[in-house]
């Protein structure tokens, strides 16, 4: 009903007019003080705001202009020396050009029309009778719609009510026993603040290395600018019993695509917080309602890297056609590797450059949150000309639960120098599954798989065959 209701106010009552002027009132400047964010990946983000009040001797009433329209008044902790807090209760009805005429309902108001040929101006007085998806008036004694047709129509306002506040407010009755200005800390959870990390992976093959750049991008939806505060990140999802509103988790890749990690047990030296790793922003920054910022986090040049390809069979898969390889770039976030840094989860663009040394972007996919000395294998696409075909080449029943099942790899590449690839058979991991033959050693990394290192010759081809004994 509110945006039916403004989308008709925004023609039908183009400014709110005398006595009180608002639509020429200049926005009046912020009322924060030393302003201190921090920001979790999950739709939680806690305010610490130091304001210098001028109070009063006794029972005084504060007003707060400026907090989160998103706030969570539960969690308002206030410290005032020489105060303490009676009662707070948190404002949140704005003031709006919908708000304004809901709250008329009942009331009188003035009615300025202007004749479109002539421009002059004639006033009535009418009674706003409801604003049920349009505004219903009572006008000379006859019931009238306000319509949105387009003619110049004014709705002025003897004044606006007391529940209406042009800002997010938190209002708060203190038992002050001294007058005279002071600090007070206010401190408060917010939803509507958020931050994810991107990458940006520059692979030179030749060399064998990788540059690495990271981003940090803010966003803010909670209805208030905060404006020049310090701002700290925190990698990793606090627990909360509130369902976060507006929290998007990372897009997660088709399966099989997934960024493979062996996790590292190196030491960060980024300072942590219990079990999160901080992300401080080296100099204060206004984060702006409604808006994006990206800030930058991390720079590493020469990582060594390398590039290759993966191929994950399913159980019983067969083809009766070859299939594309992934592309996956492998690097590790270790000191030695020249990254050494933990890194917060996020999405990992991959350029390399062409022939005319432009960057070109060859894929992307999603990383967790990944402790540093790490092993990152980031699958980015499909190899034009590296495929696989597997096929199953028999299967014999050997007794009553027994089975005998002989696969064939058939790998290829058409690229004009050898490759390896990194052939997993999947799906081992029930039945009893053993592997009973094969002509080429495999590695077994879990109870899952059976994993082959594959060199295969440059415009040329490799076999690889196995043989499964299972329950079923």
């Amino acid at each position: 009903m509110r945006t039916i209701l403004a989308a008709c106010l925004a023609a039908a009552v183009p400014a709110v007019a005398a006595p009180l002027a608002i639509a020429q009132e200049a926005p009046s400047p912020s009322a924060q003080g030393d302003l201190s964010v921090t920001i979790y990946n999950n739709d939680v983000a806690l305010v610490q705001d130091v304001r210098q009040l001028e109070i009063g001797n006794g029972r005084v009433r504060q007003s707060f202009p400026d907090v989160s329209a998103r706030i969570r008044p539960e969690t308002v902790s206030l410290t005032v020396p020489d105060a303490a807090i009676v009662e707070q209760n948190f404002d949140f009805d704005l003031l709006t050009p919908s708000s304004l005429m809901e709250k008329a309902v009942g009331k009188t108001i003035t009615l300025i029309r202007t004749n479109p040929a002539t421009g002059a101006e004639t006033r009535e007085r009418a009674r706003v009778l409801a604003v049920n998806g349009g505004v219903v008036l009572e006008v000379n004694g006859h019931v009238e719609v306000l319509r949105d047709d387009g003619l110049p129509v004014r709705a002025v306002f003897d004044k606006v009510p007391e529940s209406l506040r042009a800002r997010p407010t938190l209002s708060v009755t203190l038992a002050s026993t001294r007058g005279g200005s002071r600090p007070a800390t206010l401190s408060y959870l917010s939803g509507g603040l958020g931050w994810s990390a991107d990458y940006v992976a520059l692979f030179d093959d030749k060399r064998g290395t990788v540059d690495v750049q990271g981003w940090v991008t803010l966003t803010n939806t909670s209805g208030t600018t905060f404006n020049n505060a310090r701002t700290l990140l925190v990698a990793g999802e606090v627990g909360s019993t509130r369902d976060s509103g507006n929290y998007m988790p990372m897009p997660r890749p088709r399966p099989g695509r997934l960024t493979q990690v062996q996790p590292g047990t190196e030491s960060a030296s980024r300072e942590q917080l219990g079990d999160f790793y901080l992300y401080p922003l080296a100099e204060r920054t206004t984060i702006a309602d409604k808006q994006t910022k990206q800030v930058s986090f991390l720079d590493a040049k020469g990582v060594t890297a390398t590039s290759g390809y993966r191929f994950e069979n399913a159980w019983l898969g067969s083809a009766d056609q070859s299939r594309s390889a992934q592309s996956v770039l492998r690097f590790a976030n270790s000191g030695a590797a020249g990254l050494g840094d933990a890194l917060p989860a996020g999405t990992v663009r991959v350029y390399v450059r062409d022939a005319r040394g432009q960057p070109q972007f060859t894929g992307e996919n999603g990383i967790g949150h990944t402790s540093q000395g790490s092993t990152i294998a980031l699958p980015t696409g499909d190899a034009f000309d590296v495929k696989v075909q597997p096929i199953v080449v028999s299967r014999t029943r050997q007794g009553t639960d027994r089975w005998r099942t002989q696969m064939r790899y058939r790998l290829t590449n058409a690229r004009g120098r050898p490759v390896t690839v990194e052939l997993v058979q999947s799906g081992l991991d029930w039945g009893d599954t053993r592997l009973i033959e094969e002509n080429r050693k495999s590695e077994r990394q879990d109870a899952g798989s059976a994993l082959w290192q594959v060199p295969v010759p440059a415009n040329g081809e490799a076999v690889v065959t196995a043989t499964f004994d299972t329950r079923y």
